[in-house]
């Protein structure tokens, strides 16, 4: 793991160190690595959903009526 040196904002260290001392976290290295981690993760999942968005622009529009896309999917589910 790599040792980095950063300067928090007081409110932000603050925070950190309550979180330690409620024992939320073992260290403040711990917490912040966890905030890494989850922000890594919800911009994945943006990337993610934005590609299902786009893919499903590109489709573009369905001529097919309710009850025929419900069967479609009906057929691809066995039901």
């Amino acid at each position: 793991m790599s040792r980095q040196s950063i300067t928090l904002a007081e409110k932000n260290d603050e925070w950190l160190k309550n979180q330690v001392a409620e024992q939320e976290f073992s260290s403040k290295s711990e917490a912040v690595n966890f905030l890494i981690k989850q922000a890594r993760e919800r911009e994945e999942y943006h990337e993610y959903v934005q590609m299902k968005i786009d893919r499903g622009l590109k489709s573009g529009f369905s001529t097919k009526t309710k009850e025929e896309l419900l069967e479609q999917i009906r057929s691809r589910l066995n039901v």
